[in-house]
């Protein structure tokens, strides 16, 4: 069973290394000292088995199913024919030099006009792209002002960034955005003056939340306190694409915020199956990207098969070819917060503090819903959850700190348009299982000697390996 397999990859990368590095030399002992803090929690990062598709997918970032049904790999050997032998592998120089090539520059325009940008530029990846585009757009004197929740790949550019300010404000809160704004206005001449400017930085859809920003009203607040329009927002929509607004234009667009928005960055590997990013911008900006984004001036230039890739999936979404797709994400999820809500011992884990879902509280009232639902655990609790699900061959991994905050532990579910009702009705069983056993756990005398059976039966598997 797959579980099995993976568990056993898993327990293997988290022995412990250090007691086998006496005879190494230091700087790798050092680094493997590191490394075992993390192996005795069960916190290391590591490269898992791919699962087939026996398994529940809970997990992957296929959120339309255009990979696990080939239909992408089906465009992309169309949109290849069409070139015949008329390729090359390598694009063979940078974007500043002999990179810089005809169906590059036509895709670019493609996806500008789908999307309704004034420019598009092609990236190897979307965290290149976050990175890339924030480390390089803010002048010095420049703020940053961020949401608390934003992505590891935004905290990197910012790092790389001339900005003079970084400023964070609380997630998804139009108040705190408000006040933070009126702040920098008030204590930074600059700012108001409009001689230095604010680049605020947020998502669409929050990746280990699963919500969504809030983002008309952001817009309204910063154009209300910074008329002169130096204040700007750089959105990524990693995990939006596909899934939110028409055509699976993602939450701008939805919106119809596109020319209220200086900066949008799209992946192409999770909605669209393919791979790279996208940067979406006006010509200003595209002069900022083609000077002074080095991963654009240094690295070699997308080859022709992956904007070929891209172009495939552009190709889907725009004919509408993905519609059916995107809701059955909308139905699936909604079946979800159904079937959830109304299940007795979810009722029963909500009330004694076991579990939460905010996302479910009122989901009859929303009008759409995202593909991400995150089960909130007490911590360690995510593992054991984590656990149960892998046992009856359902995959949704698990989240702690450093990941999301501390007490913020979570198994995250990711909706498919492939996942079923039965699918649904499965995990919820197995949610409520899990929950009968860990409340009975609460009520004995020495619950703290306790462990639920399926994560008794890994740490059993841990001993074998270690024996």
């Amino acid at each position: 069973m797959y579980y099995q397999d993976m568990l056993k990859t898993w327990l293997k990368d988290h022995e412990l290394q250090t007691p086998q590095m006496k005879d190494a030399p230091a700087f790798y002992r050092n680094i493997e000292k590191h490394l075992d803090t993390l192996r005795a929690d069960f916190k290391l990062s590591t490269a898992k088995p791919r699962w087939d598709d026996s398994v529940v997918d809970w997990a992957s970032s296929d959120f339309l199913s255009l990979n696990r049904t080939g239909r992408i790999r089906e465009a992309y050997v169309e949109e290849m024919s069409k070139h015949g032998d008329n390729w090359d592998l390598s694009a063979a120089g940078s974007r500043l030099q002999y990179g810089n090539y005809d169906y590059l520059i036509e895709a670019e325009k493609e996806i500008a006009d789908f999307f309704g940008s004034e420019t598009a530029f092609i990236g190897h990846s979307g965290f290149l792209c976050n990175v890339g585009i924030i480390g390089s757009v803010a002048l010095p004197g420049d703020c940053y002002l961020y949401d608390e929740l934003v992505h590891a790949s935004t905290h990197e550019g910012m790092k790389l960034s001339r900005a003079s300010h970084k400023v964070s404000f609380a997630h998804n809160s139009v108040s705190s955005l408000r006040e933070a704004l009126i702040n920098l206005r008030d204590t930074v001449p600059e700012f108001e003056a409009g001689t230095k400017s604010i680049l605020i930085l947020v998502e669409s859809i929050y990746s280990m939340n699963g919500d969504v920003c809030p983002l008309k009203e952001f817009v309204a607040t910063a154009k209300d306190i910074f008329p002169l329009g130096n204040a700007q927002f750089v959105i990524d929509e990693a995990h939006c694409i596909g899934v939110l607004g028409p055509e699976g234009r993602g939450l701008v667009s939805m919106l119809g915020l596109e020319k209220e928005i200086a900066i949008r960055v799209h992946m192409c590997s999770k909605g669209m199956a393919s791979t790279g990013g996208i940067i979406l911008c006006n010509k200003t900006i595209r002069a900022v990207i083609m000077n002074q984004m080095r991963f654009a001036v240094y690295s070699g230039a997308p080859s022709f098969p992956m904007v070929a890739s891209i172009k495939a999936g552009i190709h889907l979404l725009r004919s509408g070819a993905t519609q059916k797709e995107q809701q059955a994400i909308q139905d699936v999820v909604g079946y979800f917060f159904k079937t959830l809500t109304n299940n007795p011992d979810w009722k029963r884990a909500v009330d004694a503090g076991l579990l939460s879902c905010p996302l479910a509280e009122g989901w009859d009232q929303r009008e759409y819903y995202t593909h991400i639902v995150p089960i909130w655990t007490k911590p360690r609790h995510e593992q054991y959850l984590f656990f149960h699900m892998m046992a009856d061959n359902m995959n949704a991994y698990s989240f702690a700190f450093p990941v999301v905050p501390k007490g913020k532990s979570r198994v995250r579910m990711v909706f498919h348009a492939h996942n079923t009702k039965a699918d649904v009705d499965k995990v919820v069983n197995n949610i409520g299982d899990w929950v009968r056993e860990m409340l009975d756990i609460e009520k004995a005398d020495e619950k703290e000697a306790y462990v639920p059976r399926v994560a008794s039966q890994v740490y059993a598997m841990q001993a074998a390996v270690k024996a």
